[in-house]
């Protein structure tokens, strides 16, 4: 692997070069963790109404310390805000917004994404303590378009991007964008499009790091 210094992005510059790529006016549902960090940083002035499965519609950033409201939680149960304009709903209304397809765009995390799309991010072997794959199964296949935030590697150093999932999967075929630590890469039908890259990351250190094979792609 090459030696060539390069400078990775935070989880917030993540999440932060994500939430510029968000179209105005796009219905938006982020999954718990990183992707709950997209929404502090959609301008005010941007219209992104954020969503939230257990009965949120026009989420906000999350609070300072003296806005809390320990009744308003995501459904990561952390704390967060309301935009004006938002709405709470029942949870089966907020569930027909997803499985009707009235969501334009679903940020989820992930343990690996293949290089057709398929997604694995409920669990990690069939003795994982998740008992099941849950609401994201539900938005994966109900939303118009999927987009994952994750670390580029595990802690170990394997690759998150890989040529065919090897743990349980959520969805097949429906992610269409990856935001790593490393690299934003388009979901393609020949494979990974690189689209941008860390600071200083070549694109051999890039492959280097991805399990997967990689083709350059078109700037955003």
């Amino acid at each position: 692997m090459s030696e060539t210094s390069f400078t990775s992005w935070s989880r917030k510059d993540m999440a932060r070069r994500l939430a510029r790529d968000i179209p105005e006016g796009w219905y938006v549902n982020l999954g718990i963790g990183i992707p709950t960090m997209v929404a502090d940083y959609v301008p005010l002035e941007r219209e992104v109404v954020f969503h939230s499965e257990n009965g949120l519609l026009g989420m906000g950033p999350a609070p300072g310390e003296l806005d809390a409201d320990p009744w308003l939680i995501n459904a990561g149960k952390q704390l967060v805000t309301l935009r004006r304009g938002g709405a709470y709903v029942h949870h089966a209304d907020s569930f027909a917004m997803i499985r009707g397809g009235h969501l334009d765009l679903c940020v989820l995390g992930a343990f690996e994404v293949a290089e057709n799309g398929d997604i694995a991010n409920w669990a990690t072997s069939a003795n994982d303590t998740a008992p099941a794959v849950g609401g994201a199964m539900d938005l994966a296949a109900g939303a118009k378009n999927l987009w994952v935030i994750m670390e580029h590697t595990t802690k170990e150093g394997r690759s998150k991007l890989v040529r065919q999932c090897g743990y349980p999967l959520t969805a097949m075929r429906s992610v269409r964008r990856v935001y790593t630590n490393l690299a934003v890469l388009d979901v393609t039908e020949q494979g990974f499009a690189v689209v941008e890259m860390a600071p200083g990351l070549s694109f051999d250190d890039l492959q280097a790091r991805t399990d997967a094979p990689l083709r350059q792609g078109e700037p955003a």
